[in-house]
């Protein structure tokens, strides 16, 4: 998947993430910001590269503000800002599932 234009998704309420991506420069540059980022940071990490890994990206810059979000809310975060990147509504990967 390449990422053709800047997106975002998600919020900054309580018990949410915001997501932004944008096209890379070659590799994966990934930038997070929580309060809880010596608790949970390699925890939000590995669930944003494996969900990155799940799509085929590998040419992004991400951005991640957390607010307490769950993991799966992180994944569906990330995967909704990665579906806005590249305009591509149909046939996505949502929850590990083929349409």
């Amino acid at each position: 998947m390449e990422i053709k234009k800047p997106a975002m998704a998600g919020t900054l309420e309580s018990s949410d993430c915001q997501v932004t991506v944008e096209p890379g420069n070659g590799k994966i540059n990934f930038a997070l910001e929580s309060a809880v980022i010596n608790q949970f940071g390699n925890s939000i990490r590995k669930v944003v590269m494996e969900t990155l890994e799940k799509f085929g990206v590998d040419d992004v810059n991400i951005s991640v503000v957390d607010k307490g979000a769950l993991d799966c809310t992180i994944k569906a975060r990330v995967e909704g800002a990665l579906s806005r990147s590249t305009d591509q509504f149909e046939n996505v990967l949502w929850g590990g599932e083929k349409r």
